[in-house]
């Protein structure tokens, strides 16, 4: 029994290590992971040397940096294979990009994260920013901020971490102006943010409501310059999209 404390304590510092791996653009070296973990060196050597030997994580011949390896591709990948709404999430985008002719992503929550699941880039869309598998702050994303209009006020403010995080100038990173914000979504059904994830870009976000709350939603990316009077019919074509997907989830019996 006086093992089972270091065995879970070894499996939450080698989910901790991979989580610091795939959020990092550039591989770390070992001082970087202490950094960023907090782990005892010996500690992380250990774990790295057996990480690596597992191929779960890649570092070059001299083993002085580290990065993300291909198995935790498969197990990302087998995660996506297994999920039955995603199928019909993704005919869904298919559909709207057609008809919109916009960036479109089906995303779920995660906590006080968005994780996003599927995309489908605008035909003359210049600089992709691959999304699938990436994990974004909940507070700056049109995606996020439609599914934390799911929650009550006294949940998003327990989920949120405090500060919020700013990416651009338009991030709203104060608590009170977010929760008014959400009640704006709740009223209106649908979320709008301009500039606040990524400059340049506007979103539109619906959520699809086959669980109860929903975790999962679909949006529109969007140049910042497009008018009011052109995204009215943007934001129309995925209400409808949404809400057929969500019918479409509830009578397939997916929850």
């Amino acid at each position: 029994m006086s093992m089972q404390p270091q065995l879970v304590k070894s499996a939450e510092r080698t989910v901790r290590i991979l989580e610091a791996l795939a959020e990092s653009h550039d591989h770390l070296t070992l001082s970087e992971l202490q950094q960023r973990t907090g782990f005892p060196r010996s500690s992380l050597h250990a774990l790295m040397r057996t990480l690596v030997e597992l191929n779960w994580v890649e570092t070059d011949t001299s083993r002085s940096a580290f990065g993300i390896g291909p198995h935790a591709l498969l197990t990302g990948t087998a995660y996506l294979d297994k999920d039955p709404a995603l199928p019909f999430a993704q005919e869904t985008l298919e559909d709207l990009r057609d008809e919109i002719g916009q960036t479109v992503h089906f995303a779920r929550r995660d906590g006080a994260h968005v994780l996003y699941l599927a995309t489908r880039e605008a035909r003359d869309a210049a600089h992709v920013i691959p999304r699938v598998g990436r994990r974004l702050p909940a507070h700056l994303t049109a995606l996020g901020q439609v599914l934390l209009a799911q929650l009550t006020d006294d949940e998003v403010v327990a989920l949120l971490p405090e500060p919020l995080t700013g990416l651009t100038d338009h991030t709203i990173t104060d608590l009170a102006k977010l929760t008014g914000e959400l009640d704006q979504v709740r009223t209106r059904g649908w979320s709008y943010e301009c500039e606040q994830g990524t400059p340049g870009v506007a979103c539109v976000a619906v959520a699809v409501d086959y669980r109860i709350p929903a975790t999962d939603a679909i949006s529109c990316s969007m140049p910042a310059t497009l008018t009011p009077a052109e995204v009215e019919p943007i934001t129309e074509a995925m209400i409808r999209h949404t809400r057929k997907l969500a019918a479409t989830l509830r009578r397939e019996g997916i929850r």
